[in-house]
């Protein structure tokens, strides 16, 4: 092999070494970035439900208080649409109901993933073809330990939604054909961005999203 030859040799394996490595660096993925900085509510707002129960901020915690009904927090803008993944820890301090009512953009459309509903064990998506969490394909039953954190993450694409609680997959739907809605009534006062609980003191922490 001549100089030359060796010169155009390692020209082109120090471009080829240069591309993939700009290709590796824009596949990492993006960082998760804080919604809630355990002090304060900060662009947090308490959703304006009728009976709503008392909302504060305490020890990195937004506790949400029992109401008469629904109890809850809301963002005026979603963070994303589509594409994206949230991720929180929630844990249902007192009560018998739905510890969890997040609701989220899928596109245009928003949907509420409800844990512990229906008298404490009904998980799923309110409403995927005009039927809510109780009644439709993503319709799971779990049982949850007051007093127990638990960690849920969420992840929207254009072809499914997935769900998890903890490392266990509770959501999976195929979003081809489905009619995405919210159930008519004040949680969708919740929407575009928001956490809400029934009659159950809950609380949030460590509430983060990432783009993907």
């Amino acid at each position: 092999m001549t100089l030359q030859t060796r010169r155009r040799f390692l020209a082109t394996t120090i471009l080829a070494s240069l591309c993939t490595s700009a290709f590796h660096s824009n596949a990492v993925e993006a960082e998760w970035v804080p919604l809630f900085d355990g002090k304060a509510l900060g662009q947090w707002k308490e959703t304006d439900f009728a009976g709503k129960g008392e909302v504060s901020v305490k020890d990195g915690q937004i506790i949400l208080g029992t109401g008469g009904d629904l109890t809850g927090v809301n963002l005026a803008a979603a963070p994303a649409k589509m594409d994206y993944e949230v991720e929180f820890k929630a844990m249902r301090v007192q009560g018998d109901d739905f510890f969890v009512g997040f609701t989220f953009s899928v596109g245009e459309k928003h949907v509420t993933f409800i844990a512990g509903g229906w008298g404490g064990t009904v998980t799923g998506i309110s409403n995927v073809n005009s039927e809510n969490a109780s009644e439709n394909e993503t319709t799971q039953f779990k049982k949850y330990e007051n007093g127990h954190w638990y960690r849920v993450r969420v992840k929207v694409t254009k072809a499914k939604l997935d769900v998890w609680i903890d490392d266990e997959q509770m959501v999976k739907l195929e979003l081809e054909g489905k009619q995405l809605s919210m159930r008519a009534g004040e949680i969708e006062s919740s929407a575009p961005f928001g956490f809400a609980s029934w009659r159950t003191n809950a609380a949030l922490k460590e509430i983060r999203w990432r783009k993907l």
